[in-house]
């Protein structure tokens, strides 16, 4: 390897590398739906290029894969994004045969400009968007799972897969390490991953459904986490793989178990101090702190597509399975859709319940962030805290896809935020998804109403 390439790689990678020769690298970026897409190639033919190219097409396409008739001009040119290898994303691929490294790019058009319809684009813009304001955010993702039998069939249920006592597992007892034991292999393999990919991961425990797991991210710059989130879904499926069960961050994959969400824990400091703005000079909660947490209660139902992107990401909201169907506030309650966990006032902190696990991680943390700087911005006020359980109150989030893509209709300040070429292309995705879905007929329909109407 040229070593002025490798010199730019980060330590961690170079440490796991040692004197292993590099055999292939991918070149990856996030699609719409949060998909790795890229191109592989030896490592001589990367040291010999500057740049990728990759259509721009590929962020026409739905989850299913099909193309979109879009409101573009002359959207079918197959225009040649440039993508630029990062070096600093850098991390290996312990999974893999060969000794494998895959680096996230940064997309630009040809005369050098961001794409702004690329979602890492659109999370960079609004950071830069606190950054033109002294501040930087940093969030601390949850990062919640199933493991599941290998689902072959896709008419067939959805089942948690078989422990280490050969039984199905069943068990829903909530951060029981017996429970967590049961699948210890596959566990063990995401710990030896992370290591060697240099992610810190802060906690693993079972969450409250069969064979539910969550993993804590340690807080930091929201572009880094969303990189990590990003390579963590991809490195938990190839841990699955490897112990012969899936990984599945469907927001609600089975009936009767919870729903996964990416719960997202949010606070701002001064670049210049380091100091968390959420709290004033006498260690309470500041003026800032009430400002974004009004702007969570009002623009995060306008921006619920991002954050629950697909027609099974409302089946989560329900109060009977540990979801938020609301956007009341409160401290240390679990129910509610805004949480401020337990801290010391420099900690404080903003907990948003309500992001699915299956959202583009870039995505989610963008629309959850443009939300609280729509919030100081305009110097909202936050409704009362909540006394008592969220479940009892008046449901407020969208019982569907089409319902919040409505909403999103109606938030042009949003748009304004995240960009207006990116939203009308996400809106016309999610449309054509919804649509789709509606022509499908449920093993439901054909069970009730075949006979019975």
């Amino acid at each position: 390897m040229l070593k002025k390439t490798y010199n730019k790689f980060p330590k961690v990678l170079q440490n796991w590398l040692g004197h292993k020769k590099i055999e292939e690298i991918e070149c990856v970026i996030s699609d719409m739906a949060g998909v790795v897409r890229g191109k592989a190639m030896p490592l001589s033919k990367f040291e010999k290029l500057d740049n990728v190219y990759m259509p721009l097409s590929i962020f026409y396409q739905t989850i299913s894969g099909d193309y979109v008739d879009l409101p573009i001009a002359d959207q079918w040119t197959e225009n040649d994004m440039v993508l630029t290898p990062d070096l600093s994303t850098a991390v290996s691929s312990p999974w893999a045969d060969d000794v494998t490294v895959q680096v996230i790019c940064d997309v630009n058009d040809l005369n050098g400009n961001p794409i702004d319809i690329v979602p890492r684009n659109v999370l960079k813009k609004v950071i830069n968007l606190y950054k033109d304001k002294g501040w930087a955010p940093i969030v601390a993702p949850e990062i919640e799972f199933y493991l599941t039998k290998p689902n072959l069939d896709p008419s067939s249920p959805i089942e948690p897969t078989i422990g280490r006592t050969g039984r199905k597992v069943a068990s829903r007892q909530a951060y029981s390490m017996t429970a967590v034991d049961e699948y210890g292999r596959v566990i063990d393999d995401i710990y030896d991953f992370a290591e060697a990919q240099g992610f810190e991961i802060d906690t693993i425990n079972q969450e409250g459904g069969a064979g539910q797991i969550e993993i804590n991210l340690v807080h930091g710059d929201p572009l880094k986490l969303a990189d990590q989130v990003f390579f963590f879904k991809r490195m938990i499926r190839e841990a699955a793989f490897k112990r012969d069960c899936f990984a599945t961050f469907m927001a609600k994959p089975m009936q009767e178990e919870p729903g996964s969400a990416m719960h997202i824990h949010q606070s701002i400091c001064e670049i210049d101090t380091k100091q968390n703005i959420f709290t004033n000079k006498k260690g309470e909660a500041s003026k800032y702190f009430y400002n974004f947490l009004a702007g969570q209660q009002e623009y995060l139902p306008k921006a619920i597509c991002l954050l629950a992107p697909y027609v099974n990401s409302y089946r989560r909201y329900v109060a009977t399975g540990s979801a938020p169907i609301n956007l009341e506030w409160a401290r240390d309650n679990r129910t509610t859709g805004l949480r401020i966990p337990i801290s010391s006032p420099s900690d404080l902190r903003i907990e948003n319940r309500v992001v699915g696990m299956d959202c583009n991680p870039y995505l989610g943390i963008a629309a959850s962030l443009a939300s609280g700087l729509l919030g100081i911005k305009k110097k909202l006020k936050p409704r009362e805290a909540l006394q008592g359980e969220a479940y009892s109150m008046p449901r407020a989030l969208p019982q569907g896809l089409i319902e919040g893509l409505e909403l999103f209709n109606q938030a042009p300040e949003l748009e304004n935020i995240l960009g207006k070429s990116f939203c009308s292309i996400y809106k016309s995705l999610k449309r054509y998804e919804a649509e789709a879905f509606l022509q499908v007929i449920s093993p439901w329909e054909r069970e009730h109403l075949l006979l019975n109407v």
